[in-house]
């Protein structure tokens, strides 16, 4: 039996975040949607695909670094947009933002971030991404984009799949967002109580512990539950693809749309938008169950956009032999989500450094003994 002294992998990382998290919080990052099928299949897609493994090349020197939107990434992934992230470890956004940095990749700040567009770019000296979602509110959709340009941010990550809230049974079963009796509480009270690092470390040490983004939106919040209705209040299903040009119009920089996972949205996205990027997502399996998993809907699209846009895939990606196969499925780059999350909650920004490090690792293997030294050269041929 392993002696389990070093965190290696994204699933040691899950465990140590799963010991040390409330049962709540875990289960807020590590849960899906309905039976949660498309979360697991997002995972299992990528073991299905198999690499094609190639001998006596040259693979002395390998490159896993690639170029996005002008700027040098040292492996095809970024941080991925994730909510709540200052719940998970001290100011979290900020020590994420500082591992991709320190790193060598970007980071994608969420709407509904603990840490405020403000203070990570205090923390930080390269730009980051921020995201934004659906939102009826224009007026404050308009002021949040432009204090992400103030701060320096170059590209805007829109989500587009979330008209509506799909159903995360693991977080109505642990009590999130619904009426709870005296006993119930009294349950996940305990449930909190087992956990003093957490509480040492975000509990008490990481407030303020709100919305920071949407701090004027909700002024007067009394804790996560008003900030949670004043978003659920602000998802706009009426939104449609006429609706972007609005987006374009008030973003001076790049966009990239987050959370298609059809060929024909990304042409109408194409002919209607003309974004820099677009993200096959279902995001996560957090939103419809029974979905196809991202990199099974990966190539179509692909196939569908041609090298008109940049074309980023996030969802089950666990390794660095995943960014290859995410790639060699037509892939300019992937987005980490869980991943991070969990390297976070595990270590903090020493977590997320060490994951990032250890996916290029993985990568170097995958390349080697794949045959490429590059990832430019990385394409179908590459699976088996």
């Amino acid at each position: 039996m392993s002696l389990d002294l070093n965190p290696v992998s994204v699933s040691d990382y899950r465990e140590l975040a799963r010991k040390r998290l409330p049962t709540q919080l875990f289960d807020y990052i590590d849960g899906g949607s309905y039976a949660e099928a498309t979360l697991d299949d997002n995972v299992a897609a990528f073991s299905r695909l198999k690499l094609r493994q190639r001998v006596l090349r040259d693979v002395s020197t390998i490159d896993t670094g690639t170029e996005i939107f002008g700027e040098r990434w040292k492996i095809p992934a970024a941080l991925a947009p994730v909510g709540f992230a200052g719940m998970y470890a001290r100011r979290g956004e900020v020590q994420a933002a500082k591992a991709a940095e320190a790193f060598g990749v970007p980071f994608t700040l969420s709407t509904v971030g603990i840490c405020s567009i403000e203070e990570v770019a205090k923390a930080t000296t390269k730009p980051f991404w921020f995201q934004l979602y659906v939102i009826k509110d224009r007026g404050y959709a308009r002021a949040l984009m432009q204090r992400a340009h103030e701060a320096g941010c170059p590209v805007l990550v829109f989500t587009v799949d979330l008209a509506v809230l799909g159903a995360r049974y693991r977080d109505t079963r642990n009590g999130m967002n619904v009426a709870m009796s005296l006993g119930k509480r009294l349950k996940v009270a305990a449930d909190f109580a087992r956990r003093p690092g957490w509480i040492r470390d975000v509990a008490l040490g990481g407030k303020p512990l709100d919305f920071g983004n949407l701090r004027e939106a909700v002024p007067d919040a009394r804790g996560f539950g008003e900030f949670g209705m004043w978003v659920a209040q602000n998802l706009d299903p009426a939104m449609t693809w006429k609706d972007l040009e609005w987006v374009r119009a008030n973003w001076p920089g790049k966009i990239v749309i987050k959370g298609v996972m059809d060929a024909e949205d990304a042409r109408i996205a194409m002919a209607e938008v003309a974004p820099e990027g677009i993200v096959v997502s279902n995001h996560g399996g957090r939103q419809l169950d029974g979905t196809p998993a991202t990199l099974d809907a990966l190539p179509a699209i692909r196939a569908e956009v041609g090298d008109a846009t940049t074309l980023l895939l996030d969802g089950g990606i666990r390794s660095g032999l995943d960014i290859v196969k995410a790639v060699a499925q037509g892939a300019d780059a992937c987005l980490l989500g869980r991943a991070w999350a969990f390297a976070l909650a595990a270590r903090g920004e020493a977590g997320v450094k060490a994951m990032l490090g250890t996916m290029r690792s993985e990568m170097n293997v995958a390349m080697a003994l794949t045959g490429h030294t590059k990832v430019s050269e990385i394409g179908r041929e590459t699976i088996a």
